[in-house]
């Protein structure tokens, strides 16, 4: 298995240890989830950074890339449902985009046809991750200040009221966006796999 496929196979347990983790009442908990997906989202941008400079493209990382991503953001989103970082509504709609593009993919390939990443879905993916990480941000500066090891007020409650909201609205905008261009550009494989 070369590196690349190793890198994506480690996401996977990230994931994992990520989501087991998150389960749990341990007090740092949010702060050892917010490392382990900045980690998993860095090995994200490496395993297709490294396939494509060495030329180490497989049909397994083809597959199980998109695959791991969707699953780690999948569980990013659930698990900040929760802790009212959003409603379940968000999370649903942006995991549903993700299981409609893959399934359009799924589509192309039974025909033969590789439909690849567009800009506009890898930004999308961009302020996912950012969002992401900066809900579980201060989600760890909480934790960390309720275990005493420091004192500044709770400015991060602001951060969470004002920068928060912007975020998502960044994030479903690229959702909707970037989904519905994917499927108008491919429509017509859409209509013909349906007959």
């Amino acid at each position: 298995m070369n590196l690349p496929n190793q890198l994506t196979v480690g996401r996977f347990f990230l994931t994992l240890v990520f989501v087991v983790l998150l389960s749990t009442e341990w007090r740092f908990a949010n702060t050892a989830g917010l490392l382990l997906f900045a980690i998993a989202s860095v090995t994200d941008y490496l395993d297709g950074e490294i396939a494509r400079r060495r030329n180490l493209v497989t049909d397994f990382g083809k597959l199980m890339d998109p695959l791991a991503d969707k699953i780690m953001m999948a569980a990013a989103f659930i698990l900040l449902v929760p802790h009212h970082a959003f409603p379940a509504w968000v999370a649903i709609a942006i995991i549903s985009r993700e299981f409609l593009i893959t399934g359009l993919r799924l589509l192309a390939a039974s025909k033969g046809v590789v439909l690849p990443a567009e800009k506009l879905g890898k930004h999308k993916t961009i302020w996912q991750i950012v969002m992401v990480l900066y809900f579980f941000l201060l989600l760890s500066l909480d934790e960390m200040q309720t275990a005493g090891w420091f004192f500044i007020g709770t400015p991060w409650a602001y951060a969470w009221k004002i920068g928060g909201p912007l975020l998502i609205g960044v994030v479903l905008i690229l959702t909707i966006f970037s989904g519905g261009g994917y499927v108008k550009k491919n429509w017509k494989l859409i209509t013909s796999g349906a007959m």
